[in-house]
């Protein structure tokens, strides 16, 4: 079953069986409700895009977004979204779901019984209908992507489209941001330097950067095939 479920500004496609869909959206109605909470308690987590102290008796969704994002040097509302849908995720396993996929924007969380296929939208560069091939898993995998030409989050880089896999769509999404930050220019020096900014940090498994008609790839990613991307497929506003 596939359906879209939005809350404010979170905007998410849900694909599972039925019988999980409603623990799913319950799993992020809380941990929103969470987090609204603690920015009412401290308005400058909220803003903050620097590393951020470890508050000892946050809630958990506070605690995953503190060590996401000081982990590659953001704030730590930059991995808001891939950890909401990691949490959904995890909630409905939980349940026992053996298929899960949840899209918040473009950062998936998702655990999977069956092939399948997560397309990389790059908006108008030369580098298009790509996708990652996924194998069945054992583990959550987060996939996750920042771009400084689509979507709302804020970015200041300029790339099409700035990807991270990892264990943890946590730290995918704050990572994806920090890659996304990085690139400046058009050049494949500065692509190339941009991977530093994840270069040694535990759980990140692969990256990739799209800018115009440059592609940079580091780490280990899934099988990448090529197929049609449809825009309409992609979960935003």
């Amino acid at each position: 079953m596939k359906t879209r479920f939005q809350l404010k500004e979170t905007i998410v496609t849900i694909i599972s069986d039925a019988p999980y869909i409603e623990t799913i959206r319950q799993a992020i109605v809380e941990h929103r409700r969470q987090l609204e909470q603690y920015i009412t308690f401290d308005p400058f987590f909220r803003v903050t895009m620097e590393p951020y102290p470890l508050p000892e008796d946050g809630p958990e969704i506070v605690k995953r977004l503190v060590l996401a994002g000081n982990a590659v040097g953001t704030g730590p509302m930059a991995a808001v979204a891939g950890t909401l849908a990691e949490l959904a995720v995890e909630a409905a396993l939980r349940k026992g779901a053996k298929h899960v996929v949840v899209d918040n924007g473009g950062d998936i969380a998702l655990f999977t019984d069956r092939p399948i296929l997560v397309g990389i939208y790059a908006g108008e560069s030369a580098v298009n209908n790509l996708a990652f091939q996924i194998e069945a898993r054992e583990s959550i995998m987060g996939i996750c992507t920042s771009s400084g030409k689509i979507g709302h989050s804020i970015s200041f880089g300029n790339v099409d489209a700035a990807t991270v896999v990892s264990k943890s769509a946590s730290l995918a999404d704050a990572a994806a941001t920090a890659l996304g930050n990085a690139v400046i220019d058009d050049s494949k020096k500065d692509i190339e330097k941009a991977f530093d900014v994840i270069n040694g940090v535990d759980d990140i498994e692969g990256a990739l950067i799209i800018k115009g008609k440059h592609i940079g790839l580091w780490g280990k990613l899934p099988k990448m095939v090529k197929v049609p991307v449809n825009p309409d497929l992609i979960t935003r506003p």
